[in-house]
């Protein structure tokens, strides 16, 4: 039997445990990858919250890392076996790197922290990728993935970390990385889709049986996309547009989020937390952790997760050359700037203000760019270069449309503070 009938085979009769999922329906499972949902790592990721401080906002999105987890493996399964049934097979995979790659997918989250991606922009703080790595290669895991499910943990390791190096399957490593994490990547359509649903608005819903349809195999550059799958590729980018400016960057979980981060770095800076101490946590135990410690900043957290206890002030459209934020770019400087604005805050409303009470909310980087070729005919050409009205300034129009920069305080000070823009100048 060939490799490509033994991929064929595994992935067409060995999944048979089925797990429900209120969007996908029934997702199946192999016997060992049902027992691997099981294990305290995986189970972690229920107590989770997707969307973290967005439930403030949406009461709905309850949904956790698990659900997620098992709607990006369900997604990844299914375009997998979509590409092997192409005429353009990639015949370099085998049975042992398609294993690892469902298993990367499976448990590409298993090092996430709490709130969502609060924790990972702006503290120094190991990437939830690392993390994953070293659960998938220690711990009750390996032996799991190595024995039952049959691939190696280093290889899963490589797929999901970019920094992993895993020579015997180097070539496998870079296609199934660009299939795990890509524009038109299981994990996008899962969490576009769900974020959606638990949500309750229109916005994120894609059409994943179209799209994986359209989803080419191609040996030098991974993957790329059919000239009919254009229009999916328009479709979710603005869907991904939305879902920020209506969810992810909502400026009620951006404010609260905002003096969580604070909070947390003024602690690690002060070495009353150290970087492990936030490790391995879920959503229930980091608050009663937190709740141990003595730093006054850490008793603002649960404070924070309280509906309306910080606002926005004020928010103004984000100017990444101008001269404000050129003086707020060091993490100290943006933090005597923050004390600056503190004292003056103290002084015009009488009130009194501890140092993580002020922030300034600065957005991260977040990219619509697409560098999935268009195959037509055996001939690729850039996605940009396709006529889609998705041009480069359309892309950056999104970007600078969507970042708003924030100076977040408690909601006291509403109304309290005579032009709070001239904070910002």
């Amino acid at each position: 039997m060939s490799a490509h009938e033994d991929i064929l085979r595994h992935l067409e009769r060995d999944y048979t445990n089925p797990i429900r999922d209120p969007l996908w329906k029934h997702i199946y499972l192999t016997p060992a990858l049902e027992k691997a949902v099981r294990t305290p790592p995986f189970v972690r990721l229920g107590r989770l919250k997707q969307l973290g401080l967005a439930v403030l906002v949406y009461p709905g999105a309850v949904h956790t890392r698990a659900n997620h987890s098992l709607g990006v493996f369900h997604l990844a399964r299914r375009i997998i076996h979509s590409l092997t049934l192409s005429p353009a097979y990639p015949d370099h995979l085998t049975v042992e790197g398609v294993k690892a790659f469902l298993c990367a997918a499976l448990f590409h989250d298993l090092g996430h922290f709490p709130y969502a991606h609060v924790l990972e922009d702006g503290l120094d703080l190991l990437d939830h990728e690392e993390l994953t790595a070293r659960a998938v290669t220690g711990g009750e895991l390996a032996p799991l993935i190595r024995h039952e499910v049959g691939t190696d943990p280093g290889f899963v390791a490589a797929i999901v970390d970019h920094h992993v190096d895993y020579a015997p399957g180097k070539e496998q490593v870079r296609f199934f990385r660009r299939l795990l994490s890509g524009v038109l990547d299981p994990d996008k359509l899962d969490y576009l889709n769900r974020d959606a649903y638990f949500c309750g608005i229109p916005y994120g819903i894609q059409d994943p049986d179209f799209i994986i349809s359209q989803i080419l195999p191609h040996r030098e550059l991974g993957i790329g996309l059919s000239p009919k799958g254009i229009q999916s590729v328009e479709h979710l980018l603005f869907s991904k547009y939305l879902m920020y400016k209506s969810v992810y960057w909502h400026k009620g979980v951006r404010a609260p989020s905002a003096v969580i981060k604070k909070a947390l770095g003024l602690a690690l800076k002060a070495g009353a937390l150290k970087p492990e101490d936030l490790y391995g946590e879920d959503d229930v135990s980091f608050a009663a952790k937190m709740a141990r410690f003595d730093h006054p900043t850490l008793k603002k957290i649960a404070l924070a997760e309280t509906p309306g206890s910080y606002v926005s002030l004020h928010e103004q459209q984000f100017d990444e050359h101008g001269l404000f934020t050129l003086r707020i770019r060091d993490p100290q400087d943006k933090l005597d700037t923050e004390e600056e604005i503190r004292r003056e805050l103290e002084k015009e409303s009488g009130q009194t203000l501890d140092p993580e009470d002020v922030t300034i909310d600065v957005p991260h980087s977040v990219s619509f760019e697409v560098d999935l070729p268009i195959i037509r005919d055996g001939r690729q050409s850039e996605f940009m270069d396709s006529g889609s009205v998705f041009d480069r300034n359309v892309v950056q129009g999104f970007t600078t449309n969507l970042k708003r920069l924030r100076l977040v305080t408690p909601r006291s000070l509403k109304g309290k503070i005579r032009h709070p823009e001239r904070f910002f100048l």
